[in-house]
């Protein structure tokens, strides 16, 4: 118990009030609701095959499916309208790299942002040593940026094809019985999609905060400081030639003889009030 408190007290956590701290606690916070809300989803759909024969008709048939969207084993029991024979019936289509590529850069970006975080922390220094740890950890950062609006955009066109197949007026097209026009076939209700919907926005969510950390990443990097160094260097030679210019034009008098035009004149005799200096007639 007493070793907690003097960890905590080892610990900067003024970092966390930096914006390269701050930013990384946000990550991961939006990282686990964008792998949460995606693959933590469970949906279920519902339509109703009414035969001729009302006996063999069936109002209410559940479809369930989730993550990771590998519709083509998903499959439900419908009527056939034909006797008491009914069919097997397999959704269509597979969005499953997409969903699971979405995932595991979330999962990965959570992991990163905490041990990152703790490094801020509790390795402060070794984070800064030979200037390793902000070159590595700007790399990373550039890396997943990319990577989170990748697997974004590819998750979000997945969402859509997704919607599309598990609508109940298109799936009740693959069902044997709903292609005779006697038979009647429609929709009870469709499934929910705010959690999914969620996930595409926590996506481009990273992928912002991912891109605006670059900055404040990078100027922890050694490039940064050095190209400080250069441009300060620049201003200080620019001041320096900037005042020797100011010093040739200056005014220097001596006697009052160096005017602003740079012109010398030796000290007259006529310098004194009251006119020139009366001499004596020699003899």
């Amino acid at each position: 118990l007493s070793a907690r408190p003097q960890l905590a007290s080892m610990g900067t956590f003024q970092v966390l009030k930096l914006p390269l701290g701050f930013i990384r606690v946000l990550e991961w916070l939006f990282a686990i609701f964008a792998f949460a809300t995606c693959g933590g989803y469970s949906g279920q759909l519902r339509l109703s095959v009414d035969c001729v024969e009302k006996a063999r008709s069936n109002l209410s048939i559940g479809v369930d499916f989730a993550y990771p969207f590998r519709l083509y084993q998903v499959s439900f029991e419908a009527p056939a309208c034909e006797g008491i024979r009914t069919e097997r019936v397999f959704l269509a289509g597979d969005y499953s790299s997409s969903a699971e590529f979405f995932v595991t850069i979330a999962v990965f970006a959570f992991l990163y942002s905490f041990t990152a975080t703790v490094v801020y922390i509790f390795l402060q220094n070794k984070y800064r040593e030979n200037n390793r740890g902000p070159l590595i950890d700007f790399v990373v950062t550039v890396i997943f940026s990319f990577m989170w609006l990748v697997s974004s955009s590819a998750w979000a066109k997945a969402l859509s094809d997704v919607k599309v197949a598990t609508d109940p007026d298109e799936v009740q097209l693959l069902v044997s019985a709903c292609k005779i026009p006697t038979n009647k076939c429609g929709s009870v209700h469709g499934p929910r999609w705010s959690g999914l919907n969620t996930s595409v926005v926590f996506g481009f969510l990273n992928f912002v905060l991912w891109a605006g950390n670059i900055w404040f990443v990078f100027k922890e990097t050694g490039w940064h400081k050095s190209a400080g160094k250069l441009a300060g260097q620049a201003s200080e030679k620019q001041a320096g030639t900037f005042g020797q210019q100011q010093y040739s034009r200056g005014s220097f008098d001596q006697s009052g003889s160096y005017n602003s035009q740079g012109s010398f004149s030796p000290p007259s005799e006529y310098s004194q009030v009251g006119g020139p200096t009366a001499y004596p007639n020699q003899m």
